[in-house]
């Protein structure tokens, strides 16, 4: 039979190991908190110091690009969406780029691979080249986006519809992202090469850049004409591409298509956008 005393000290030990349990279960909710509190104050702290901006009309945001660029003291990243380049766009980047180059900013842009298709097209990125501007393709593009000494950063409204308007953003948080959404993209992007489309080394029955671009497109549950529109491509063109890559994979569905390349290995995640 166990002593009072005995019971007693054993009780009060557990106790004792329950309070202090608790006390340190209480230490941790205070440190959780205070540093809960310290990320609010941060991030709060950055929404007031950012600002937005919005630009009604191409004339507008034009002008506003030229103003930021002629800012522009490092370093300028840009997705160039909407594959081929209209004429106004491409007389009206050269005075702009011929600036950044006398002044030693640094040049990165990414374009849609579809620009080979355009002759026009091409000769401009071999000018851009040939300026400093070092410039890779890609399959798809989220949007056009101009980002200004990773401060300022220039996107559409609408990325379908760049015509309808853009936003002037700064605050670090958002730069920060759109930053890393740029240097992904332009890990996967290849070199622009005298104007002749480059293709890296694929195995046997992998899909090309293309390719895994529509199906993660089509995955997405996105329409032909907002497919053919990411790759820069005519619906027509975009509805060919959809057609070959299905009857390859044998499947009979968008969906099927993309759980066979799934299956397959075909698509790898880290290239999405």
């Amino acid at each position: 039979m166990v002593s009072p005393e005995v019971a007693l000290e054993a009780l009060l030990a557990r106790q004792e190991n329950e309070l202090l349990e608790r006390q340190q279960q209480l230490a941790d909710a205070r440190t959780e908190v205070s540093r809960f509190i310290d990320d609010y104050n941060a991030a709060h702290q950055d929404l007031r110091g950012s600002a937005i901006e919005r630009l009604n009309g191409l004339e507008e945001i034009r002008l506003r690009i030229e103003g930021l660029t002629r800012k522009c003291e490092s370093e300028l990243l840009a997705f160039a969406a909407g594959g081929p380049q209209s004429e106004a766009s491409r007389l009206a980047s050269q005075p702009l780029t011929q600036d950044l180059a006398l002044r030693g900013v640094a040049m990165r842009s990414v374009y849609l691979e579809s620009v080979h298709n355009d002759p026009a097209t091409v000769e401009h990125l071999r000018w851009l080249h040939s300026h400093g501007d070092e410039v890779r393709t890609t399959a798809s593009l989220p949007c056009r986006m101009l980002v200004f000494d990773r401060v300022h950063a220039v996107v559409p409204t609408d990325p379908d519809d760049s015509a309808a308007g853009a936003l002037v953003v700064n605050g670090r948080g958002v730069i920060v992202a759109l930053c890393e959404l740029f240097e992904r993209v332009w890990a996967n992007a290849i070199p622009f090469a005298d104007g002749r489309p480059q293709h890296r080394e694929r195995s046997d029955g992998e899909l090309t850049p293309q390719e895994k671009a529509v199906v993660r497109l089509l995955g997405e549950g996105l329409t032909d004409e907002v497919v053919a529109r990411k790759l820069g491509v005519s619906v027509r063109t975009g509805r060919r591409i959809t057609a070959e890559l299905m009857s390859r994979l044998g499947a009979r569905s968008r969906f099927q298509a993309g759980l066979r390349a799934a299956q397959l290995g075909w698509v790898d995640e880290a290239e999405a956008v």
